[in-house]
């Protein structure tokens, strides 16, 4: 095996995934699509819950001040949304969307937007992605990422179902995330403690909370912007770690 075929695996499960979706979708009425989204988001409530919890690990909890671990995510989701803000990221993110959506579904009978970019974001967060990829690019195995193209396989049939092939397309921006990562852990092995990526996790929690609300229809929030809070969390955790 060679370095990267993880996320190559990936890559192939999404789009596979995604194409079998859309073939089980248009045979299903709006109402049971609608039900399908109904369980996409009740499902991604789950892993939420599952994400967050990583804020009362024993080792985050160790390493950093009483009282610091929800201020450490707390912090990194109110700056990393005035940075995301400032940028424009959820803005830029569907401008890609609407062009990716005028060249492959022009008839609109598909929301390519909110399946781009909803199927986007919760593919790339979470510890797999992240340690996964780091593990394939140190050449220490493939199995974090052979489990992760296999939930994602899964999930990208039950979004693609509801969602379109702005699932299938989801896989670029997962595999440019996930090959960096890749490129990291061969130049420079495991550069994350195990309670920044916890400090990670917890916040990437919080944004597919965020995700969940949006396809419940309960509240609409500007996820993308969140996205440098994901980069910031490691960051202020080494922080919290040094006082």
């Amino acid at each position: 095996m060679f370095v990267g075929i993880g996320t190559l695996i990936n890559i192939f499960a999404i789009v596979a995934g995604a194409s079998l979706g859309v073939l089980i979708g248009n045979r299903m009425s709006e109402k049971t699509r609608n039900l399908v989204m109904d369980v996409l988001g009740a499902i991604t409530l789950i892993a939420a819950a599952g994400a967050i919890k990583a804020l009362w690990d024993s080792d985050f909890i160790f390493q950093l001040p009483d009282g610091f671990p929800l201020l450490v995510v707390l912090a990194s989701l109110l700056l990393g949304g005035l940075l995301g803000s400032l940028l424009k990221i959820e803005d830029r993110l569907e401008v890609v969307g609407i062009q990716l959506k005028h060249r492959f579904d022009r008839d609109g009978k598909s929301p390519f937007v909110e399946g781009f970019v909803s199927a986007s974001l919760l593919f790339v967060i979470g510890p797999l992605a992240i340690l996964g990829s780091i593990s394939d690019g140190m050449s220490a195995g493939i199995e974090q990422l052979t489990l992760k193209s296999i939930l994602d396989f899964f999930t990208s049939i039950a979004f693609a179902a509801a969602l379109g092939w702005g699932v299938a397309l989801s896989a670029l921006p997962v595999g440019i995330y996930q090959f960096a990562w890749t490129g990291i852990g061969f130049a420079l092995g495991s550069i994350l403690e195990p309670y920044q990526v916890s400090a990670m996790t917890a916040t990437g929690g919080v944004l597919l909370l965020g995700i969940a609300l949006k396809l419940l229809n309960i509240k609409q929030i500007a996820i993308g912007n969140l996205l440098p809070a994901l980069a910031l969390a490691p960051l202020f955790a080494l922080l919290a770690n040094s006082i």
